[in-house]
């Protein structure tokens, strides 16, 4: 077994050197995460003289402890997300949601529209499937496209970086040991105001810009039968619900039968596959092999993410080894940082290198062994310290982040207008959320 026999200049020196070369990997050499992650899992261990053999087996256990907190959840929730754009749920909940807010107030629908559609979809495959209506929205209402299109963006961003089963919170929540529940209703609280700051800067900066749409931009529309909003509503409602509902009950000693039934209802993997059955009975006239063929869909795109927090649960069972909590904890005062560290650590990572998801799960792989020292080694210290680095993985937005393309793409925006409207917008949103997190960490 390894000791401590490390000096903390050296375990300060094999930690750079590992998120640098995350960063430099994932970057400029464009090498997926994965294998970026488990390459500075060996270089970190090695740096502190972690025999080899050794390291392999911190991250094989790494690696297996996550997929077995983790595997399911991402799996169904990723499935959800897939079956809700393929029923066409999303575009009735934006349709059903504007339909209550007015033509007058559409870029404020489109945001809250991010907000619900995005709490089960992740942001990049909401903004696509939502792209065409708010194009048609903002010919519609005659309100630019720079508004609407940076209103949904970050309505859906705001919880895609805070709340599972999105996976950068779900692998942090992981490897906190936070409950899903709480992070939940917690995480929608700081949400909140994430989305309406990122809604007030589209249109404060937005309608500074002038913005002409080209003649040509069509939507299509399908000739498929929409399930009515009450059917595109519950498989997002009541997953939610029922995690909920769980964390309130659970912690007793002793459960009545209803509160036996909600232990097992709510546990996130049975509520987010009744999500998915519900997700499922929204569609009408399945076609041979349609489903099948979603399924094997979602499936291949979970495994894509299963991997890369996979591959941070490795880095964090190997970081865990070298002890930098105590080599920290016993040479720099990060009680007086507090939230500030992991939240200033996610920001760093972020803007470096791009992705909101690495940068949560390196950071939650930091973090972890230095909870004693920073005061946060509570319950709810861990879940303001998951949702302290959602809130640094928000900022900065900018072009090695693959959201930043998808909106500009999808929305026909140039560089020097994301730019100025949305980077900035995810500035605000981070900045916002931490102060948030703070106000909620005196009441709870």
């Amino acid at each position: 077994m390894y000791r401590m026999t490390s000096s903390l200049p050296q375990v300060i020196i094999a930690l750079l050197a590992g998120i640098a070369l995350i960063i430099l990997l994932t970057t400029k050499f464009k090498v997926h995460a994965f294998f970026a992650l488990v390459l500075a899992s060996f270089v970190v261990g090695l740096g502190v003289q972690i025999p080899a053999l050794q390291i392999v087996g911190l991250v094989k256990e790494g690696f297996g402890n996550i997929m077995k907190s983790l595997g399911l959840i991402i799996v169904l929730g990723t499935t959800l997300g897939v079956l809700l754009e393929h029923t066409g749920s999303t575009r009735v909940m934006a349709a059903y949601i504007l339909k209550r807010v007015g033509d007058k107030h559409a870029a404020w629908a489109m945001s809250i529209t991010g907000f619900v559609v995005g709490l089960p979809i992740f942001c990049d495959s909401g903004y696509i499937v939502l792209s065409g209506l708010n194009k048609s929205i903002a010919r519609r209402t005659g309100i630019s496209v720079v508004i609407m299109s940076v209103s949904l963006a970050t309505g859906l961003y705001s919880v895609h970086c805070l709340i599972p089963p999105h996976p950068g919170a779900a692998a942090a929540a992981g490897t906190l040991s936070v409950a899903y529940g709480k992070l939940i209703m917690i995480g929608i609280i700081v949400a909140l105001p994430a989305m309406f700051v990122g809604h007030w800067w589209a249109k404060y900066a937005g309608k500074k810009i002038p913005f002409l749409r080209s003649a040509d931009e069509e939507v299509i529309e399908t000739g498929d039968e929409l399930p009515s909003p009450v059917k595109a509503f519950l498989p997002v409602i009541v997953p939610i619900l029922l995690i909920a509902m769980h964390s309130f009950v659970e912690g007793n000693e002793t459960y009545t039968p209803w509160q036996q039934m909600i232990l097992i209802l709510g546990d996130p993997v049975i509520a987010l596959t009744m999500g998915v059955l519900l997700a499922l009975n929204a569609g009408k006239n399945w076609k041979k092999n349609a489903l099948g063929k979603l399924l094997t869909d979602a499936a291949e795109k979970a495994g894509g993410i299963l991997v890369i927090i996979g591959a941070g649960g490795a880095f964090g069972a190997v970081l865990a080894a070298t002890k930098i909590g105590e080599h920290f904890g016993n040479a720099v005062a990060l009680g007086s940082l507090g939230l500030l560290f992991p939240f200033l650590l996610s920001f760093i990572l972020k803007t470096a290198q791009g992705s909101s998801t690495v940068a949560i799960i390196t950071s939650a792989s930091v973090v972890l062994p230095l909870l004693p020292a920073l005061h946060l080694d509570t319950e709810n210290g861990r879940l303001l310290t998951v949702l302290a680095m959602g809130a640094g993985s928000m900022m900065i937005s900018h072009a090695n982040d693959a959201y930043f393309w998808v909106i500009a793409k999808f929305s026909g925006l140039d560089m020097k207008t994301m730019l100025r409207v949305y980077s900035v917008a995810t500035v605000w949103m981070g900045i916002v959320s931490i102060v948030m997190i703070y106000l909620v960490s005196i009441f709870i």
